[in-house]
This record gives C-alpha cells, sequence and structure tokens, in this order.
C-alpha cells in the first residue's frame, strides 16, 4: 500500500542523493530553503506542482517518488464470469 510515509522517504532520499544543496534546490524551485529543510524534516510535503519540478530537477521518476511501481505489484486481477441474457463473458476487474 502506499503511504505518505514512504512517499516522504523517497522525497528526502533523492533530495539527499542529488548533490545539490538545499539552498541551490530551492532558488531553482522558487520556494525557501527553510521548505526543503521541513521536506527533510517530516514538517511539510511539497504542493504537486512543486514535486513535479523537483522530479524534473532531480532527474526523477515521479511513479518512483510516489510508489506507483509498488502498488502496481500489489494489486491483483479477478475474474468474475457473468450469464446476462444468455450471453457469457468474462470481466477482469482491477484490485
Amino acid at each position: 500500500m502506499v503511504t505518505i510515509d514512504k512517499i516522504r522517504i523517497k522525497i528526502k532520499t533523492a533530495i539527499r542523493n542529488s548533490g545539490i544543496t538545499q539552498t541551490e534546490i530551492a532558488q531553482k524551485l522558487g520556494v525557501k530553503q527553510q521548505t526543503i529543510g521541513c521536506y527533510l524534516a517530516d514538517k511539510a510535503m511539497p504542493a504537486l506542482d512543486t514535486l513535479a519540478n523537483l522530479c524534473a530537477l532531480l532527474d526523477l521518476d515521479a511513479n518512483d517518488i510516489l510508489c506507483i511501481h509498488e502498488y502496481a505489484e500489489n494489486k491483483k486481477t479477478v475474474t468474475v464470469s457473468n450469464s446476462f441474457n444468455n450471453n457469457s463473458g468474462k470481466i477482469d476487474f482491477k484490485a
């Protein structure tokens, strides 16, 4: 399951591993350095547009930051058969 804590960890790791200072990141994103510090201290999360710009700046895959790959791996497919009006077929539901 995707959780905000997992996303926070991905954001913090990406910032720390970027080799770019908090001040440089802040300047390029148009936010205060303290804002980046808050991301690292689990006191704030970036707005969606800031997250998108952070991903672009640090050359990150937003799907990875948002744990989408993990979610996709845990999805299950359920097959349901129907026989309404003498029609039969299968419907796949993603759960």
